[in-house]
């Protein structure tokens, strides 16, 4: 029975500290795209919101990977079940938390932004056209953009965030000094963001995208949030799933399998630290 209670009590924490970690991350990170567009650029730009939202990361991992390995996507939470480094049990667990960060934290901006958003567009608050601010939230296509090349670039972008998270953490590869994963982890998104951002905003995150997706759905931008850019809402939330998979099979079969037997003794206490190369 006290064993049931201790890991009831660990459960009810994780989960916070998992919505926490996607409030954190989601304030923070649409607040630097919304300062951006509602100042129309005076007080920001794209290189602002890519490395806004990288420190965010890394400040969210800081403040809660000691205790949920810093979990708020769940393609990394996905792809981590699959390799049996998480259980499959606390997967719908996280999701939700991610989910209900992700949702409160866009909650938090439109809040903190209200006055900003009347200005911009006159009180309207609309998902396409000049003066759109849904994209504020959520990502949506460039006009060019196919719904079959966006599906690819989401899986190689996520298959690639993958990839360099199991390497980072692989104690056995070239590991980063402990305690300076989280700061690897955010030079890691800058780069994608800027390498890959162009096409749809390189979401790489189900939550990040439908969380705040959801909330401006209710908020006033109404169901069109579902249907621009030709139904591409769902892109963000199954190609990332398909991807991180992807990317953390490769680091497997390609890397992680080639790695000559660890001797006894010799495992990095960042095991016991991050969950996101924790054995359970």
């Amino acid at each position: 029975m006290q064993k049931f209670v201790v890991e009831a009590v660990g459960s009810c924490l994780d989960t916070l500290m998992v919505s926490h970690f996607s409030f954190q991350t989601q304030a923070l990170g649409c607040g630097c795209v919304g300062q951006a567009v509602l100042s129309r650029g005076a007080h920001g730009g794209p290189m602002t919101v890519s490395v806004g939202f990288a420190i965010a990361v890394t400040i969210a991992v800081y403040v809660s990977g000691g205790v949920s390995g810093g979990h708020i996507n769940p393609a990394v939470s996905l792809a981590m079940c699959v390799t049996g480094r998480l259980r499959w049990t606390k997967l719908p667990i996280y999701i939700l938390a991610q989910l209900l960060g992700a949702f409160v934290g866009a909650a938090a901006v439109f809040g903190i932004y209200y006055d900003a958003f009347m200005e911009y567009s006159n009180g309207m608050l609309e998902v396409t056209g000049p003066n759109a601010t849904a994209h504020i939230f959520a990502t949506y296509p460039a006009p060019y953009l196919s719904l079959i090349n966006g599906f690819a670039d989401q899986v190689m972008s996520t298959a690639v965030l993958l990839l360099a998270i199991f390497a980072i953490f692989d104690t056995r590869n070239n590991s980063v000094p402990k305690g300076l994963e989280p700061i690897a982890v955010g030079l890691l998104i800058i780069v994608l963001t800027c390498s890959l951002g162009m096409n749809s905003g390189c979401a790489m995150n189900p939550a990040r995208d439908l969380g705040p997706r959801l909330f401006t759905a209710i908020a006033g931008w109404g169901m069109e949030v579902f249907t621009a850019g030709n139904n591409w809402w769902w892109i963000p939330i199954v190609a990332p799933m398909l991807g991180g998979v992807l990317g953390a099979m490769i680091y497997i079969v390609f890397i992680e399998i080639h790695h000559s037997d660890t001797q006894p003794g010799d495992e990095n206490d960042v095991y016991d630290k991050y969950e996101l190369t924790n054995m359970e």
